[in-house]
C-alpha cells in the first residue's frame, strides 16, 4: 500500500468493519450487482439470440484482450454456487439484469419458456435465501435485431422495450422486489453510439443525442408497462453520475466543463426529475440541435413518477478545453474523442484503480449535494446502485486473496454513504460486482468483484473484501 494509501481516512476501519458496520443507518439496504452479459455466459444456448455485445465483440480489435462473454463466469449453470455465495456474505439485496435478448429474443414477440424458467429459478432462490431481487431490465445487451432497424437511434426500439418491460413484469411482478428500468443511458449514448468504445460501436458525436432520448421514452414507457402490468416492486432508473470540475480558471475551462456535466449527468437527469432538458449555453446550442426536435409529449412519459433514484457513482471528471492529446477515454481508446473541443485531464492528486480511475470518496459526497441542490424535492430517495473498483487482484500460494485496495475504496465510499447529504434520502448501496465478469471492452484485464473468478475453470474465490464485507453486515446487529 502506498505512502498516500496510507495516510487516506478509510484506513481506520481497515481491521474494524463491524464498527463501520455500526454507523449503517437503520433501512439501509445493503447488496452486490451483476449484469447478464457480464456473468451469465451461455450466450447462444437455451434460445438466446445475438445482441449488439455479440456483434461487438466478434470484431477484430475491439476488446482489449481478445476475448469474449461466451462463458464469462458461467453463472447460467453456476448460478446456486452463486446463491450460496450470496448467503454467506448476508446481503439484504441482490441486483442482477434480465438479458433482454435471452428472454425476449430478437426483442419482440413472447417470451422464451427456458430465460422465464432461468429467472424464476434464480428469483425464487433468492427469495428463499432472504435476498430481495432487483432487476435491471436494460443494462446494455440491446437484441441485435433491433440494432438492424436503427437500434436505440430510433423511436420504434422504446416501444420495443416497453413491450419487453410488461412481459417481464407479467412474469416476475409478484416476486421482484425493486425494478431499474435502464442502466447507465449516458454510457450507453456516448461510450456506444457518440465514441465507438463500447457496442454498437457508432462515432456519432452530438448526432448520438437521439439515442439518450429515445432511452429516455424508453424508460418512462417501461415505467408505464409495469404499472400496467401490476407489478408489486418499487421502480426507479439508474444514471451514472460524475461530479464535473474545470481544469483552470480560463473561461473555456468553465464552459466545456459545463458542456461534459450536461451531456455526461444532466441531458439524463433533469427530464427524467424535472419533465424538460437543461438550458444550454448560447455557445452551444448547435450541438444539442437534435433535442429541438423530440416531441414535447414525450417529456411528460420521461417523468413518470419514481419510488427510487439510482444512482452508479465511480469518479468525478476534470474538463479542460481543447481537442484530447491521445484517444484514451476512461472505458477505452476512441479514434473520434480527438475531435471532441475538450479533453478530460488527469487528477493526479488522487491515487487510481486499475482502470485508472481515480479514487475520490469526497466526490460520492460532491454528487449527493449536487443531486439536492439541482432536484429538491422532485428527488426521489436515492439508491446507490453501484460502487467499486477494479484492482488487479491475485490469487497467493495459500490461496488466498488479498484485496487491500479495494477494502480500502470500500470502506472510504461506504463511510461517505451511511453519512448521507442533506436534501438526501438514501437508502442502500450495491457493491460492484459479486463476481469477477467480462468487463465489456476491457474484456478480463480489470477485476471488480468481491469474488476472484478463474476464468479457466470457473473455480469461485472468496477475497479479503469478502470477509470484510460479510463483517460489516454482521456488524449492524451489533
Amino acid at each position: 500500500m502506498s505512502t498516500a494509501a496510507s495516510r487516506r481516512p478509510g484506513r481506520e476501519w481497515l481491521d474494524n468493519p463491524a464498527g463501520l458496520g455500526a454507523l449503517v443507518p437503520a433501512g439501509f439496504t445493503m447488496g452486490v450487482a451483476t449484469s447478464a452479459f457480464q456473468i451469465e455466459g451461455a450466450i447462444l444456448d437455451d434460445g438466446r439470440e445475438p445482441s449488439t455485445w455479440d456483434t461487438f465483440m466478434a470484431q477484430r480489435g475491439r476488446i482489449a484482450d481478445g476475448s469474449d462473454a461466451a462463458v464469462a463466469a458461467d453463472h447460467y449453470r453456476r448460478y446456486e454456487e452463486d446463491l450460496k455465495l450470496m448467503r454467506e456474505l448476508g446481503i439484504d439485496s441482490y441486483r442482477f439484469s434480465l438479458g433482454w435478448s435471452r428472454l425476449q429474443p430478437g426483442g419482440r414477440g413472447t417470451l422464451n419458456r427456458s430465460a422465464v424458467a432461468f429467472y424464476d429459478r434464480l428469483v425464487d432462490g433468492l427469495l428463499a435465501s432472504g435476498i430481495s431481487p432487483m432487476a435491471t431490465l436494460f443494462h446494455w445487451d440491446t437484441p441485435e435485431a433491433l440494432q438492424h432497424t436503427g437500434g436505440w437511434m430510433k423511436r420504434d426500439t422504446a416501444h420495443r422495450f416497453a413491450e419487453y418491460s410488461f412481459l417481464a413484469g407479467e412474469a416476475f411482478g409478484d416476486r421482484v422486489e425493486s425494478w431499474v428500468t435502464i442502466n447507465e443511458p449516458a454510457t450507453v449514448t456516448l461510450n456506444g453510439y457518440a465514441l465507438g468504445v463500447h457496442a454498437p460501436g457508432a462515432t456519432l458525436l452530438f448526432d448520438s443525442l437521439p439515442a439518450a432520448h429515445h432511452q429516455l421514452l424508453g424508460h418512462g414507457l417501461a415505467v408505464e408497462a409495469l404499472r400496467a402490468a401490476s407489478v408489486t416492486g418499487a421502480i426507479g432508473i439508474t444514471n451514472v453520475h460524475s461530479p464535473v470540475q474545470p481544469a483552470g480558471d480560463r473561461e473555456d475551462d468553465a464552459l466545456f466543463a459545463e458542456l461534459f456535466d450536461i451531456v455526461h449527468n444532466r441531458v439524463y437527469a433533469d427530464p427524467v426529475l424535472l419533465g424538460r432538458y437543461p438550458v444550454i449555453p448560447e455557445q452551444l446550442e448547435h450541438l444539442f440541435a437534435p433535442l429541438r426536435e423530440i416531441e414535447p409529449s414525450d417529456l411528460a412519459t420521461i417523468a413518470a413518477p419514481l419510488d427510487f433514484y439510482g444512482l452508479n457513482y465511480y469518479m468525478p471528471t476534470r474538463v479542460a478545453a481543447g481537442a484530447p492529446a491521445d484517444a484514451s477515454t476512461p472505458d477505452g481508446e476512441s479514434a473520434a474523442a480527438r475531435s471532441l473541443p475538450f479533453s478530460l485531464v488527469p487528477m493526479r492528486e488522487y491515487s487510481v484503480t486499475g482502470f485508472g480511475w481515480p479514487i475520490a470518496p469526497d466526490s460520492l459526497a460532491v454528487t449527493l449535494t449536487e443531486l439536492a441542490e439541482r432536484y429538491g424535492e422532485a428527488l426521489p430517495p436515492v439508491v446507490i446502485t453501484e460502487g467499486g473498483a477494479s484492482f488487479p487482484d491475485v490469487v497467493q500460494r495459500d490461496g488466498s486473496v488479498d484485496d487491500e485496495a479495494r477494502v480500502l475504496y470500500l470502506a472510504e465510499h461506504l463511510a461517505v454513504a451511511f453519512a448521507g447529504a442533506p436534501g438526501v434520502t438514501l437508502r442502500g448501496y450495491f457493491v460492484w460486482s459479486l463476481l469477477d465478469n467480462w468487463e465489456w471492452a476491457a474484456g478480463f484485464t480489470q477485476r471488480f468483484g468481491l469474488v476472484h473468478v478463474d476464468f479457466e475453470t470457473q473455480k469461485r474465490t472468496p477475497k479479503r473484501s469478502f470477509a470484510w464485507l460479510q463483517r460489516l453486515i454482521g456488524g449492524r446487529t451489533l
